[in-house]
């Protein structure tokens, strides 16, 4: 198993970079795999932008691997996110891991320049883009339906070869084949609840198979968003208002999906998501701000990760 925890990126006023710091060299003396954080371009919340906020993590960090799940990639132009990964990627000396999805259809795909009609095809072309940019070829070309590129030269390339592991969100059959056929790793949303992400993997566990891909070089992972608390009550209710704090008021649901309560509790929870398939936990604690994650992440280490086997 492989434990990452989040990355504090709420900023309502001033935000406490050196808690940050403090935070990001406490997470890899307790020995956590990867920090990731998430996307929100459009949203209530102000969330620090992912890749950017990665780009300080990597200055801050050493050792732990540095992901972001998930890049909602057909809101993005597929060469200037294409440089944006590898500079990530070469400042963090090959720690990247890159989520990424296509969307769904509720997304306001119109303010970005993109028809909602044709998203899924922009997504799966301009992800081609971008690993043709990460190629090996000093220049590249390339003729798709929206991207027209003619011997351009593109360097530097990362680290990591021939890219970043390459992590897929999304839920429906036809998004999970398609993290088979491009990705390398599946990462269930943390608004998903355990019940859904065990229907998810059985889905990629059987696209493994008929794709003829070997399991054992494909990751299935979760973001988990949780609480600790000694009151069982009082945590549930925290973890409903950290959510709400990410995503601008209360999901309807959400509280079936994320894990709350006292260390036996979260233990139980986590302990069904690993039965469910999982061979990474992203553990997302939802504080309010840096200190109280801090918290969230020393009660974890102490008192949950090591009932996790």
């Amino acid at each position: 198993m492989r434990f990452c925890i989040a990355i504090p990126q709420l900023d309502y006023d001033d935000f406490d970079t050196a808690g940050l710091r403090s935070y990001l060299g406490r997470a890899e003396e307790l020995g956590f795999d990867g920090g990731w954080v998430l996307e929100q371009i459009v949203g209530e919340s102000p969330l620090l932008a992912p890749l950017e906020l990665l780009a300080y993590s990597a200055a801050c960090t050493e050792r732990l691997r540095l992901g972001v799940g998930v890049l909602v990639t057909s809101l993005h132009d597929p060469l200037q996110l294409a440089s944006a990964v590898t500079a990530v990627d070469r400042l963090s000396h090959g720690r990247l891991d890159l989520g990424i999805a296509a969307g769904g259809g509720s997304r306001r795909f119109a303010a970005f320049g993109v028809d909602k009609a044709t998203y899924v095809r922009y997504f799966t072309e301009g992800l081609a883009l971008m690993k043709a940019a990460w190629s090996d070829e000093p220049r590249v070309t390339f003729h798709g339906r929206f991207r027209d590129v003619d011997n351009l030269p593109i360097a530097p390339k990362p680290v990591q070869r021939p890219h970043p592991p390459i992590w897929f969100g999304g839920r429906a059959p036809t998004a999970l084949a398609r993290a088979v056929r491009h990705g390398d790793a599946f990462l269930g949303a943390g608004s998903s609840t355990t019940a859904d992400f065990a229907q998810a993997v059985t889905v990629v566990r059987r696209e493994l198979g008929e794709q003829h891909q070997d399991p054992a070089t494909f990751t299935i992972g979760k973001r988990v968003y949780l609480m600790v608390d000694d009151d069982g009550d009082r945590a549930r209710e925290r973890v409903l208002d950290g959510l709400g704090a990410i995503y601008g008021g209360r999901m309807s649901g959400i509280d079936s999906a994320a894990v709350a309560g006292t260390p036996d509790d979260v233990v139980r929870g986590l302990v069904e998501v690993i039965d469910a398939g999982a061979r990474m936990l992203l553990l997302n604690p939802v504080g309010a701000d840096v200190a109280q994650n801090r918290d969230q992440m020393e009660r974890l280490a102490a008192e949950v990760i090591p009932r996790l086997g």
